[in-house]
């Protein structure tokens, strides 16, 4: 990891996945099983493929954090929310590009999964901005 001096560099890329595709449908138990060997055969050929560093399913209790000294604790997003990041997975891979094209992949969207596609920085890029803006400003 950089500092904020220095001009982050993408590292790798993250799926966030959001909604909640479970609570659209009344699936069967067997179309249950066959969406997840669907899901599971898509993880086992990223990481056969070298391209998925980890990832999980996140839980559905949520506790947001704000204000000076975290004096603010909420619940929220419910997760019914489409908001709501129900899981992630990091991958190892070249480009934006790439990270797309496995995204676009995931058997899930046809279920209504929505997938964000994020570069993970080696440094904040927010940071680093703050410093590039201090630094011409003093000129």
């Amino acid at each position: 990891m950089n500092t904020d001096l220095e001009a982050p560099r993408v590292e790798g890329y993250l799926l966030l996945f959001r909604g909640n595709p479970w609570e659209s449908e009344d699936f069967s138990n067997e179309q249950l099983q066959e969406i997840r060997d669907q899901v599971m055969s898509w993880f086992d050929q990223l990481q056969q493929a070298g391209k998925m560093v980890g990832g999980h399913p996140l839980m559905d209790r949520v506790k947001v954090v704000s204000g000076e000294g975290g004096r603010s604790v909420t619940d929220a997003p419910f997760a019914e929310a489409k908001e709501a990041v129900g899981g992630f997975l990091s991958l190892n891979v070249k480009s934006m590009e790439e990270a797309v094209a496995i995204a676009r992949s995931n058997p899930m969207l046809q279920y209504g999964l929505i997938t964000e596609v994020r570069e993970i920085a080696s440094g904040s890029p927010s940071l680093y901005r703050a410093r590039q803006k201090r630094s011409l400003a003093a000129g």
